[in-house]
C-alpha cells in the first residue's frame, strides 16, 4: 500500500537551522579526525544525519511528485 502525503510548501523549505548544521559537522569532523565520539554524542549524530536525509528525501520525492 503506498500513501500519498499533501505537504505545505513552507516544510519543504524548511532546513537545519545554522547552529544543528555546525553541531553535525562538528561531530563528523571530529570522527573524520579519528577522535572516538561518546555514546551520547554518537546518538546524537546519527539523530542529526537521519533528520537531514529524511528532509532531503522529502525534498527531492516533492520535485518528483506528479503534481508538480
Amino acid at each position: 500500500m503506498q500513501m500519498q502525503l499533501t505537504l505545505d510548501s513552507e516544510i519543504l523549505k524548511f532546513e537545519l537551522p545554522p547552529a544543528v548544521q555546525a553541531r553535525l559537522q562538528e561531530l563528523l569532523d571530529r570522527q573524520d579526525q579519528g577522535i572516538e565520539l561518546s555514546s551520547q554524542e554518537r546518538a546524537e549524530a546519527e539523530g542529526l544525519v537521519e533528520l537531514a536525509e529524511f528532509l532531503t528525501l522529502i525534498r527531492l520525492r516533492s520535485k518528483t511528485a506528479p503534481n508538480n
